[in-house]
């Protein structure tokens, strides 16, 4: 086992890099133009000295384990910032970037994900974002591994054994009903009764989001027609851009959500908000793009209403005592 940093041996770290990018062994050898049997041993030997095995071996696939996805992402930095050296020394022009590798939910809404990384594109410093996308408990998973800085989240979650994540409110905005024209101008009017006959577009059960709209729902009277639910938020919009039915969209993007998918608002429920989390392995934020986004997204979540007027907007308690005083 590899006791100090002068025990480690570089080329053999640096062949391991190489496969993995190269995604074989084989194609490593051509890469290095060295023989298989030379790599192979040489990262027997480096797995050796870390006294953990790198590869997965009992399938045809390359495949790492845990131990070596940790290894080849502190590889990844080492090499990466040994190019721009070798750069810098030719007379380059370089500038080290800060790294930022996010985990994101597939149900968080893509255009709200994209309006909270853009205060990264908008950095004083270069930053390079590595977006990942997966199911959350391999998200946090992850995240206990200080594989990824921050996971942008609909929702917060709870520490888990040794898993401890810590949550750091972002903000949160109102939810808008959204359709093709002819459908919105049907529904509009009666608008959110209307949901009731409604075919509607949903987020999938487990989310955040779609257990507010059930709740809604249910405290509404209102029996919705599911015609389809979805993990993944952007296939949603595009059913919804299809005619498919009626579908739920954060307010804050509501003027992009009607450009890109060619749809009008039919109302907004101010009885359901969507809430989003910064998630990370630290009480505090240390990360300073991550404070950068925590700092911006309260502007960024702003409901749509504060800069456009939106003529359909509905409080589910009004609903309530409505419905209440007529019976």
């Amino acid at each position: 086992m590899i006791e100090s940093l002068q025990d480690l041996n570089f080329l053999h770290l640096f062949y391991f890099w190489v496969a993995v990018r190269q995604g074989s062994i084989t194609a490593a050898c051509d890469h290095l133009h060295l023989s298989q049997p030379t790599v192979s041993s040489q990262i027997k030997k480096l797995e050796k000295s870390l006294n953990h095995e790198l590869f997965d071996r009992s399938g045809r696939e390359l495949q790492l384990t845990d131990v070596g996805s940790t290894v080849f992402e502190y590889a990844d930095e080492i090499f990466s910032a040994g190019r721009e050296m070798l750069g810098s020394l030719r007379g380059m022009p370089s500038q080290r970037s800060l790294r930022l590798t996010v985990g994101v939910p597939m149900y968080v809404p893509k255009l709200i994900t994209y309006r909270l990384l853009e205060v990264a594109l908008k950095f004083p410093e270069p930053v390079q974002i590595d977006y990942h996308e997966a199911p959350m408990e391999q998200l946090v998973a992850d995240l206990a591994r200080h594989r990824h800085d921050v996971i942008i989240s609909d929702r917060s979650i709870s520490s888990n054994g040794n898993k401890r994540c810590f949550n750091h409110p972002l903000g949160d905005c109102a939810i808008a009903f959204c359709a093709i024209k002819p459908m919105a101008d049907q529904l509009r009017a009666d608008f959110p009764r209307s949901l009731q006959r409604a075919p509607l577009l949903l987020p999938s059960p487990y989310t955040e989001l779609r257990r507010g709209l059930d709740q809604w729902f249910d405290e509404n009277d209102i029996c919705p027609k599911v015609v389809a639910q979805f993990d993944d938020s952007a296939m949603l919009n595009e059913f919804g851009s299809g005619g498919a039915g009626v579908f739920p969209a954060p307010a804050a993007v509501l003027d992009q959500v009607c450009r890109q998918y060619n749809v009008e608002v039919v109302g907004t429920l101010e009885g359901v908000r969507s809430h989003f989390f910064a998630i990370t392995a630290q009480r505090k934020l240390l990360h300073p793009v991550v404070m950068a986004i925590s700092e911006e997204a309260p502007k960024i979540l702003l409901d749509i209403r504060n800069g456009t007027n939106l003529s359909h907007e509905f409080d589910s308690r009004k609903i309530v005592t409505e419905t209440s005083n007529s019976q």
